[in-house]
């Protein structure tokens, strides 16, 4: 690691982090033929119930588009199902299916084996700390 002042700097070192953690999570889940989108998409509707895709956008943080496009992939598998909303029919309500329920346990197995690769270097304290941390942190945005 480069020893200058800037790549010290806690926002440079998260930012390396991050960038570590993506590429372990990006290459778990191609092995696995799915992406983190589809994986947080199935979280949660099985977690937070049914859900316009709109919504689905806010709970996720992922991009509208983005949401759309995962969707869509989770249909074509049988993940989940979209259906007209009944009062507004502009809009999808999205609902997982019994597969998609069962392709997530399968999924959250892989985000566990993640988190042990990433989290490697840490001692289960560690862990915890990091993990209270960063959520102090993202709970001030």
């Amino acid at each position: 690691m480069s020893g200058n002042r800037i790549e010290q700097l806690p926002t440079r070192l998260l930012a390396r982090a991050y960038a570590r953690a993506q590429a372990i999570r990006i290459e778990a889940y191609a092995e696995a033929g799915t992406t983190g989108y589809q994986a947080r998409l199935l979280a949660s509707l099985t977690d937070e119930g049914d859900a316009s895709q709109a919504e689905l956008s806010r709970r996720t943080s992922i991009d509208p588009s983005d949401v759309v496009a995962a969707v869509g992939e989770l249909v074509a598998r049988g993940f989940v199902s979209r259906a007209r909303d009944p009062q507004d029919g502009r809009r999808n309500i999205v609902s997982a299916t019994a597969e998609g329920e069962a392709e997530l346990e399968r999924l959250e197995k892989i985000a566990g084996a993640v988190q042990d690769r990433f989290l490697a270097p840490l001692t289960t304290g560690q862990r915890t700390q990091l993990a209270n941390l960063l959520t102090k942190l993202t709970e001030q945005a």
